[in-house]
């Protein structure tokens, strides 16, 4: 992972290992720069503030192992895949982002698709989103692997239907009106019936029968020209062919001028044949003129009252006819309710598939997380994942869904928002990410000060259960808890520091005294006694 005047980051470059990593650092170090940072590269808001200050921009490229399933996302997404996959975003003063995956021009909405499957984040205000529905329904239906994707596009179907059918139940008497309005409009149109490209036709046609005496005598007089004139263009040709051909045992250049004149003479002939039959089938006939005359006469007046091209009457007839036969539609009222009826059955039938999958899912859920929060210094404690029937049928299903927690034995188990311990908060939220992070697809795992309010045996537990998760995931925490910082497999340390009046964070490993030095300030402070160095190694070692 790369940073470049990011904050108060002037240039680091750190490699994020597998297993359980923390972070830890003094207040206001920027322990949670990396994440903030590890955000923006996948599709977080970009924000010019985000600029170390004196800097033009800021420059953030993170570096994934790609899974077979990233490489099927990229690959539908046009980006080259390859066993890695390397994101880059940077943002200039004018806060405008730039994006790149694996080196190809990105959006940041295509940065976010691909960092839902790289990371699993969860902060340090997680049990928030525990008291919004949308949240507690998501998280369940994630657990249950449940998509409300076709439920969704159901809803709003069925919703359309009956949408239509208020509408038209309220809007008879205005429906009937516009009605009557486009039916004598489209009769008057059917009594001309007019066809497409039919316009044109009617103008050609009309043209040649007004001119016919023209044409005919046009077509007669070049018939005298080239054949019945005593000086006719046949007779010619033929002479001059004749006097060639009696040539041509004296020259043989004549051979192909004589070919040149057969073959006009073909032609001329073809000429003449076909201004005989043009003349055999061409008549005055002023009787289809007038029939000519009438209908365009008709065209016109219409053209005039709709105040259209003649040449659109046809599409206008189409446009009024598709009009009417929607309008008829939106004034069948048993049709739009039988069809409210089947769309509302239909999501019904999904909506009650997924209510099933939730009511056998919920006390699995439930068991999960209580099984988890014992360990969490909640003993006793249980958690409910409850399910009511909702007022009315939702986008969501058919049941609203929320999180029920005694803090310990013998407490009634009470919505999550109402649990006045902030510490229980924190660790209710621990033992959701942790039960359902073990399930997710992400390969990287974040938590931002989740055990914020923990302390004791249960810090011990916390720490455990990352350095268990980072068994087969790679997990990094930021954290303030020596405990939890000793059961980890690296240890990064985020120092801040003044340098010619600014300042700078820097990021390094620790490992060995260091490390204990870090573990044992963690434990009282900055004066290091000989007590918290032995503490600090007692615990390092107790975590291995």
């Amino acid at each position: 992972m790369v940073l470049r005047d990011f904050v108060i980051v002037s240039e680091l470059e750190i490699d994020l290992h597998t297993g359980f990593t923390v972070l830890t650092g003094e207040t206001g170090a920027g322990k949670s720069i990396l994440i903030d940072a590890l955000q923006l590269v996948t599709g977080a808001r970009a924000d010019s503030g985000l600029i170390r200050e004196g800097a033009l921009r800021t420059d953030v490229s993170a570096e994934f192992e790609a899974t077979a399933s990233v490489n099927a996302s990229l690959t539908e997404a046009g980006f080259d895949a390859n066993e890695s996959l390397l994101l880059r975003r940077t943002i200039d003063l004018q806060g405008k982002s730039r994006a790149w995956v694996n080196g190809s021009p990105a959006t940041a909405q295509q940065l976010r698709t691909l960092g839902e499957q790289l990371l699993d984040i969860h902060g340090q205000h997680a049990w928030q989103s525990l008291t919004r529905p949308d949240a507690v329904r998501g998280l369940l239906d994630a657990y249950a692997k449940i998509s409300t994707e076709k439920l969704a596009q159901l809803w709003h179907s069925w919703r359309h239907t009956q949408l239509a059918l208020s509408e038209a139940a309220a809007a008879q008497d205005s429906l009937q009106r516009e009605r009557e309005r486009l039916a004598w409009q489209i009769g008057e149109l059917e009594k001309l019936n007019p066809l497409p490209d039919e316009w044109d036709e009617l103008n050609s046609s009309h043209s040649r029968l007004s001119h016919a005496q023209a044409l005919m005598d046009a077509a007669q007089g070049a018939l005298v020209a080239l054949e019945d004139d005593e000086a006719s263009a046949l007779r010619s040709l033929h002479a001059a062919l004749q006097q060639l051909q009696n040539q041509l045992h004296f020259e043989a250049d004549f051979k192909d001028i004589a070919e040149v004149l057969a073959s006009g003479i073909a032609q001329v002939e073809d000429t003449v044949h076909t201004l005989r039959s043009y003349l055999r089938r061409t008549d005055l006939d002023p009787e289809r003129l007038a029939e000519l005359d009438q209908r365009m006469g008709v065209w016109m007046s219409l053209a005039r009252r709709y105040k259209r091209p003649p040449q659109e009457l046809a599409t206008l007839l189409a446009s009024w006819r598709a009009e009417l036969t929607a309008l008829d539609q939106a004034a069948d009222l048993d049709g739009l309710t039988r069809r409210e009826k089947q769309a509302f059955g239909a999501y019904q039938d999904e909506a009650r598939a997924i209510s099933k999958i939730r009511i056998q899912t919920a006390p699995v859920l439930a068991r999960s997380i209580t099984q988890a929060m014992q360990g969490l210094g909640m003993q006793g404690g249980q958690f409910q994942v409850a399910l009511e029937q909702a007022a009315q049928p939702l986008q969501s299903g058919l049941e609203e869904v929320s999180f029920l927690v005694a803090g310990h034995a013998g407490s009634t188990p009470r919505p999550v928002g109402k649990v006045a311990s902030g510490g229980e908060l924190s660790r209710i939220a621990l033992a959701i990410a942790v039960t359902t992070s073990e399930l997710g697809t992400a390969h990287t795992l974040i938590f931002d000060e989740v055990d914020a309010g923990v302390g004791g045996a249960v810090a011990d537990t916390v720490g455990k259960l990352m350095h268990q998760l980072g068994q087969d995931r790679q997990v990094l925490a930021v954290t303030h808890l020596p405990q939890v910082a000793a059961c980890a497999d690296h240890h990064l340390l985020v120092d801040k520091r003044l340098l010619d009046k600014q300042t700078f964070s820097t990021v390094s490993a620790v490992v060995g005294e260091q490390r204990v030095a870090e573990i044992a300030r963690m434990l009282g402070g900055e004066k290091l006694s000989n007590t918290t160095l032995a503490h600090a190694k007692e615990m390092l070692q107790a975590g291995a």
